[in-house]
């Protein structure tokens, strides 16, 4: 019993490990850091809802189309926010926990759980 208790004391101390020894970036340096795993600390410039494709698109770093990465939240995902995050996050500084993917040449993180961004 005391070697289940010490593998799963042993497991959680990894497992937070990993998530406080996450590199931290700005927007401008998210393009350096593509298929890393980040959190990224920025201002929130804005963001809108495309109803038609479901997507939500938050611009962090500066305004559309000059945006230093963008923030995808896909159909059912933007649900699970209390208020619409594209107006919620606006002018707030935040940090994002995420992947950091490549869209023609433009950074992105996909969100899919609210507490993958922290408000500041």
């Amino acid at each position: 019993m005391k070697k289940i208790i010490l593998l799963t004391n042993l497991f959680i101390a990894l497992a937070s490990a990993e998530t406080y020894s996450q590199t931290t970036v700005t927007a401008k340096e998210a393009a350096k850091h593509l298929n890393e795993k980040v959190v990224v600390c920025d201002q929130v410039y804005g963001g809108k809802f495309l109803s038609g494709s479901n997507l939500t698109l938050i611009d962090v770093g500066g305004s559309h189309p000059d945006e230093l990465l963008t923030l995808i939240i896909k159909g059912d995902d933007r649900k699970k926010f209390k208020n619409p995050p594209e107006e919620e996050l606006k002018g707030k500084k935040v940090c994002i926990t995420g992947q950091i993917i490549d869209y023609k040449g433009k950074p992105e993180i996909v969100i899919t759980d609210p507490e993958q961004i922290r408000v500041q």
